[in-house]
């Protein structure tokens, strides 16, 4: 949240004044883009799988740059989805300048590293190719969750954003025909964008291994760092200490381990919570033969 005179004069400016300021701060980034420095490391999901908890904890590190501008508070422009068609500049803009990057060095001693996050990028299929094309050695991080809470936490989600209507059991049963002819749109247009496959795949969302085949086939395992949101809920320090040893910094203590985007909601249906757990058991197994480490979820 802002904080001081700017947070308090944002938090109270109408609307209008605040999209002007926003096309006005990214006009002068896009200007500027070819002195912005791509990502260094992605987090590409899983959703409902601590993404946003993660990205917040890694930006207290004073070697990790936050998205331009910091006051906006965003993890991700959402660019190799829907903003794809935006191009090059318009991505680059969104990250610091390599001076901003020598500044930081000159004064702590270590180069900064820049990144984004969002959870949709491990599950739409073109983006593997989309990133390597711009970031070919970007690193990747992925939290992965009980596909079963991961589910029920995607669906009340939804809920609270007035974007589903149905009973869980329903929407479980729904998804097939809400997903019917997507998929061959999004193949045929690489510029489509399915809501449907981006909002309603509560299910499907939760069927890991084939998600992360899609993206070794294009990257190296070495690029990779995986590891269950379990972790990352039970011990913040010890999830990010991790995750910054991968980004090749030295750790750092949190200020604030507050968990983001966490929503409370009633017990699921007992006979739906076994259904879903019957179903990703294979699932589950497959995932566990991938990564050679079992997460303890039922498989």
């Amino acid at each position: 949240m802002p904080t001081g005179f700017v947070g308090w004069a944002k938090d109270r400016s109408p609307r209008w004044m605040k999209d002007a300021a926003n096309a006005t701060t990214r006009a002068y980034a896009v200007r500027t883009a070819d002195r912005r420095h791509l990502p260094d490391f992605l987090i590409i999901g899983t959703k409902r799988g601590g993404t946003t908890s993660l990205w917040n904890y890694l930006i207290q590190h004073p070697l990790v740059m936050p998205m331009y501008p910091a006051s906006r508070g965003v993890k991700s422009p959402g660019y190799y989805y829907v903003n794809y068609h935006k191009g090059d500049d318009w991505y680059r803009s969104h990250f610091a300048t390599e001076e901003e990057l020598d500044r930081v060095q000159e004064r702590l001693g270590t180069r900064p590293v820049t990144g984004e996050a969002c959870p949709y990028y491990m599950y739409y299929p073109p983006v593997p190719e989309r990133v390597r094309a711009r970031t070919p050695d970007v690193k990747i991080i992925v939290t992965l969750r009980d596909p079963v809470k991961r589910a029920y936490s995607h669906y009340w989600e939804r809920v609270g954003d007035g974007a589903e209507d149905l009973s869980f059991e329903e929407a479980l049963a729904a998804e097939p025909e809400r997903l019917r002819g997507e998929r061959e749109k999004m193949a045929a247009d690489p510029m489509y964008y399915s809501r449907a496959h981006d909002f309603y795949t509560y299910r499907d969302r939760g069927i890991y291994r084939p998600q992360l085949e899609n993206w070794f086939s294009v990257f190296p395992r070495a690029q990779f760092l995986i590891m269950p949101a379990e972790d990352l809920y039970a011990d913040e320090q010890a999830a990010v200490d991790r995750v910054t040893r991968f980004l090749g910094l030295p750790e750092h203590p949190l200020k604030i381990a507050e968990r983001h985007n966490h929503l409370p909601a009633p017990p699921m249906n007992p006979a739906t919570k076994e259904e879903l757990t019957e179903f990703y058991r294979p699932h589950n197994r497959a995932l566990y033969d991938l990564l050679g480490e079992d997460y303890s979820w039922p498989a």
